[in-house]
């Protein structure tokens, strides 16, 4: 069987089968073409005949191109899954991929706004224009609440509880949580819902999404993420912010408070205990610019 023919069924499998979604397919459809180009290049038409030499060989190869650790990793997945699938379809008698290693992973630290940059990028909406009730409401509760943009698209009407200030998220992996809604977000939510979204013409199948655009449908991940863009822009910061800013900026401006590390874990749906550590990390790390900025010993005052 061609390389071709095997691509092809690998990537019905990815979607039929294993049930991921077209983004996370195209990626791993364009790691496994980048690795049969190799394997033709090489002279190797069977897969029966890939080692897990040949493997490191290939990994050697890209490393050349300074790819991040996250990327090398996603690389590797795919190699994994992919000859999993050829195991299954009995064209390979093992899995040659299973034990390459994995690269680590350094501690990433995320770049965060503080309580100022984010006032201030909120008070740079405009809301006399007719989206700036929406765009006010949509940073106060990627802020207020911390959530994912993918989570803020999807939020629904019937997912908020305004009485008991808490909203139901619904985030990675379908599992459901609740998230603790401040009185900002909830206010401003209250007020775009009365008179902005209420006089919108709402598309048929988008009756219970919160935010809408100008068509009455769901908004895209894409327009939040220009959206924020915009007004970053016009508040004179010149960080690189995206939505996902918002909500580090909440782990991190809770952390610092003294929020106690499981209950931000849960608001921010973290599966592990580790994810939600990055953001200790965050706060240290501001501790010491402030030390380095300010003690007298290290400014050079004394």
């Amino acid at each position: 069987m061609k390389w071709e023919e095997l691509q092809k069924g690998y990537r019905v499998w990815l979607m039929l089968e294993k049930g991921l979604s077209k983004l996370t397919v195209k990626a791993y459809i364009a790691n496994i073409q980048s690795f049969i180009l190799y394997a033709s290049n090489s002279g190797i038409s069977n897969p029966q005949k890939i080692s897990r030499k040949d493997l490191e060989e290939y990994l050697a190869n890209l490393n050349e191109l300074s790819l991040s650790v996250a990327t090398q990793s996603r690389i590797i997945s795919a190699l994994r899954s992919f000859f999993n699938y050829l195991l299954i379809e009995n064209e390979v008698e093992s899995n040659p991929a299973m034990l390459l290693d994995l690269p680590a992973k350094g501690v990433h630290l995320p770049d965060v706004l503080s309580v100022e940059e984010v006032f201030d990028i909120i008070a740079a909406i405009d809301l006399s224009k007719p989206n700036g009730e929406r765009d006010k409401a949509i940073l106060e509760t990627l802020y207020g609440c911390g959530l994912r943009v993918s989570e803020l698209i999807n939020l629904k009407i019937s997912d908020i509880f305004f009485r008991e200030e808490f909203l139901r998220i619904t985030g990675k992996g379908d599992k459901e949580r609740l998230v603790p809604m401040g009185k900002n977000a909830r206010n401003q939510i209250q007020r775009y819902l009365k008179y902005i979204r209420n006089n919108i013409r709402v598309t048929k199948g988008y009756e219970d999404y919160v935010f809408l655009n100008r068509s009455g449908k769901m908004l895209s991940r894409v327009s939040v993420y220009n959206m924020v863009k915009h007004y970053t822009a016009l508040s004179g910061i010149r960080k690189s912010v995206s939505p996902h800013s918002f909500r580090h900026s909440f782990a991190s401006h809770l952390i610092e408070g003294g929020a106690d590390l499981r209950a931000v874990q849960q608001m921010l749906g973290h599966a592990s205990i580790t994810t939600t550590e990055i953001y200790t990390h965050v706060s240290n790390r501001y501790l010491r610019d402030a030390i380095l900025r300010f003690h007298p010993l290290e400014s050079g005052k004394i």
